[in-house]
């Protein structure tokens, strides 16, 4: 057998199937990549409709804090929702914050983690837990000042972070 067959023409097969393979990924990207973002937008607008429901529309306002994404105040001056991240045991721990015109946090939503199931996945469901932060005011707190889950210290700190960096944004909004 001549080296063609055993060692160049295997090469050249896998070369050619690895252009094509990556042609159809990279036009499947660009086909999803905006259906996706269009859906996370949305999904985005109805957890702040969802936070804050009698916002007549919101508007973006530009504030650099760290581990904050987005901050959108209501239109109508109900208060204010940030998105802001926390590092949690599974990963980062994505959460949306609602301010009352008072200057308290209304409630908060998880919107993204991923955390152990049946421990620090309980942030997201654990009622009880979100609902401690309710009623404080937008001054840095610690886990000890809310219903931390028991078993999951590190997510509650991660979340109680995740709130303090909305916190000290909020205190930037002009």
């Amino acid at each position: 057998m001549s080296n063609w067959n055993k060692v160049f023409k295997p090469i050249v097969v896998l070369c050619v199937m690895c252009i094509v393979v990556t042609g159809a990924l990279a036009a499947t990207n660009q086909a999803t990549a905006p259906v996706i973002e269009e859906a996370t937008r949305v999904a985005q607008e109805n957890a702040r409709k969802e936070l804050l429901p009698d916002a007549e529309g919101f508007t973006k306002v530009d504030v650099q804090a760290e581990n904050v994404s987005d901050v959108y105040v209501a239109d109508n001056g109900v208060g204010a929702v940030i998105t802001c991240t926390g590092k949690g045991y599974g990963g980062t721990i994505t959460v949306m914050v609602a301010f009352n015109p008072d200057d308290t946090v209304k409630q908060i939503k998880i919107t993204e983690q991923s955390e152990t199931a049946g421990l620090g996945a309980k942030i997201s469901t654990d009622k009880v837990f979100q609902d401690s932060f309710s009623g404080l005011p937008a001054e840095d707190f610690t886990v000890s000042d809310i219903s931390a889950i028991s078993g999951a210290t590190i997510s509650s700190k991660a979340v109680t972070a995740a709130v303090n960096a909305a916190i000290d944004a909020y205190n930037m909004i002009p």
